[in-house]
């Protein structure tokens, strides 16, 4: 059973023409925003804080 759809999925993107290039587009898309936005924008808060530093941040931000 595994190796009749490993097969299918195979045997699929061999014949593919614009699969390829669109499946590369979704890959480069997915590096972007999962890799290079959160090195810019997401920047870890808690990052070189004590327990109890990260405690107090968690609490303030939920309290707001």
């Amino acid at each position: 059973m595994l190796s009749r759809i490993y097969r299918f999925y195979r045997d699929g993107f061999r014949q593919m023409t614009w699969g390829r290039t669109l499946w590369i587009i979704i890959l480069v898309k997915l590096f972007i925003m999962f890799f290079v936005l959160r090195l810019i924008f997401f920047k870890p808060v808690l990052a070189g804080q004590t327990t109890e530093q990260k405690q107090e941040t968690v609490g303030q931000n939920l309290t707001r």
